[in-house]
């Protein structure tokens, strides 16, 4: 099986337990929506519906602390959250902070630009990724 999530992390280590991990999305997508993270399922399954029920609770609790950690430091007006695996069809989920003059708002990340990115006022990469740390260091008191 050739799948990327199962060969690499997907992006920067943020946090991990035994069941899946948080990276911070580390190529243009990330530069262009600082705050972009993925939530990744460890083992190799493709959809929701293939956890037990208390795995698939499990991972939607770290999506929706992922979110409020992203929400806290980088201050986005909306977040999408999304699950495709068309590409990538190993369970993982996008937490994409948006803004309304963002280069692809309305529209999703992956369509055409509409407009030139515009700098966000964000900590700097390290600085980011320290702090997505920190938040996320909150995950591990999670029963």
């Amino acid at each position: 099986m050739d799948c990327e999530l199962c060969a690499g992390a997907g992006g920067d280590l943020l946090w991990q337990d035994g069941f899946c991990r948080v990276v911070r999305v580390a190529d243009a997508a990330g530069e262009a929506f600082p705050g972009f993270c993925r939530v990744v399922w460890h083992q190799h399954v493709a959809e929701m519906s293939a956890l037990a029920t208390s795995d698939a609770r499990h991972v939607m609790d770290v999506v929706l602390a992922t979110e409020r950690a992203v929400r806290r430091i980088v201050q986005p007006e909306k977040i999408n959250l999304a699950s495709l695996g068309n590409l990538v069809p190993h369970l993982h989920w996008h937490v994409i902070p948006r803004w309304k003059d963002d280069s692809h708002f309305p529209a999703p990340i992956w369509a055409a630009a509409q407009r030139t990115g515009i700098a966000r006022p964000v900590p700097a990469n390290s600085s980011l990724l320290d702090a997505l740390k920190a938040e996320l260091s909150t995950l591990n008191e999670m029963p």
